[in-house]
């Protein structure tokens, strides 16, 4: 990443469920205050804000904002499905390192409560969803073809679920906390088979707040523990008429690979990943096109327990999207704010051990031709 290093000094969330009686500048105006006083900076000294959503409405970061003291700077508002809060990342990331600020505020937001349950709303002038082509059908479809391709049996995809919640059970941030079994997984409720009800992500409310500032000033601040961003990465999909390879999201794997050029590393220096399990199978092609192992490992690569505690890489310790629950525009910056948890020591019960290295991923927006609408990768390094 070109121009001078960015820090992540600060990271605050709201524990995630169904906050009915909540707006969203009531969601958010929590961790936006837990952050800014953490970070050792006044509301004054921040020179833009970034907020991810896709269901606020207009102006959503300025209507919270302006609650804390924010006022006459840059405000941006970015809607990119799923990847809203870690594109809001993104965009204050490169905003920085290009040095049109020295310090941001990134907010990322959702309020799933108001659509009553059910799938989320998607754009009706999309032929593939006029079909009915809704995220639980698309990952349905997804994992039989894993199914048939893999050495994989439909346990398999349960014990992805099995590992969330058992992460997640560790999470007083996480919407479900309740350990399960394979078989209670498996008993759940059909939704697309060969999904189960605890193979989807549950929809919710939520809200994370990161403070980003340039090196000189996590200097001035006294240089404290941090994570300095090491790749910030940002694709739209590549469209594809006709047949699409659903065990190959080639989104995935172009940002993945950028990502590990730009920050120098490979996925064998990840010491956790925080990566978009919306549905079980999920989490296993997305071992592959993250390089966790290759193609057609991923079976066995779970199977092994190298994705959590005591394996190579524990992926989503914070329970994941499974566990933690998924109110998209937030959840992209919540992954970071795991992260900086994770590396800064402070994630208590679920604490992976001498973290260093962390890789945040979220996938957005289901749109015909594509394998996502938008995919955001980001590295990051403990510094202090």
């Amino acid at each position: 990443m070109n121009g001078t290093s960015v820090h992540v000094v600060s990271a605050a969330m709201i524990p995630m469920g169904r906050h009915r009686e909540s707006s969203y500048t009531g969601l958010a105006v929590p961790p936006v205050a837990d952050a800014l006083r953490c970070s050792g900076l006044a509301a004054t000294q921040i020179e833009s804000v970034y907020c991810g959503h896709a269901f606020g409405g207009m102006l959503t970061g300025q209507r919270i904002v302006k609650e804390v003291g924010i006022s006459d700077i840059p405000v941006v508002n970015v809607d990119n499905a799923c990847s809203g809060g870690a594109t809001a990342l993104y965009e204050a990331v490169h905003a920085l390192a290009r040095g049109e600020h020295d310090t941001a505020l990134v907010v990322g937001v959702d309020k799933l409560s108001q659509f009553g349950g059910g799938t989320l709303p998607l754009v009706t002038e999309d032929w593939e969803v006029r079909q009915g082509m809704v995220m639980p059908a698309l990952y349905a479809m997804r994992a039989r073809r894993y199914l048939h391709e893999r050495d994989a049996t439909v346990d398999d995809l349960a014990m992805v679920s099995v590992k969330a919640r058992r992460h997640g059970s560790r999470n007083p941030y996480a919407q479900y906390r309740k350990e399960v079994t394979v078989d209670e997984v498996l008993a759940s409720k059909p939704i697309a088979d060969p999904l189960t009800l605890l193979q989807c992500c549950p929809t919710g409310d939520g809200a994370a707040a990161l403070v980003v500032v340039t090196d000189d000033v996590w200097e001035r601040l006294g240089r404290p523990a941090s994570l300095r961003v090491r790749a910030s990465v940002l694709h739209s999909g590549d469209f594809q008429a006709g047949f699409r390879n659903m065990l190959r999201p080639e989104i995935t794997y172009r940002s993945a690979e950028q990502a590990y050029n730009q920050a120098g590393l490979g996925p064998d220096d990840l010491d956790m990943v925080e990566l978009h399990d919306a549905f079980s199978v999920a989490e296993l092609v997305y071992y592959e096109a993250l390089g966790l192992c290759k193609p057609g490992e991923s079976t066995d690569l779970l199977r092994s327990g190298g994705t959590t505690y005591g394996g190579s890489t524990v992926v989503n310790p914070s329970g994941g999207l499974l566990a933690k629950g998924h109110p998209v525009g937030a959840s992209g910056a919540a992954q970071v704010v795991e992260a900086f948890w994770q590396l800064t020591g402070r994630a208590g019960e679920r604490q992976v051990p001498d973290a260093r290295i962390a890789l945040t991923h979220v996938t957005g927006g289901g749109i015909s031709g594509l394998d996502h609408g938008a995919c955001t990768v980001h590295v990051f390094e403990r510094a202090s």
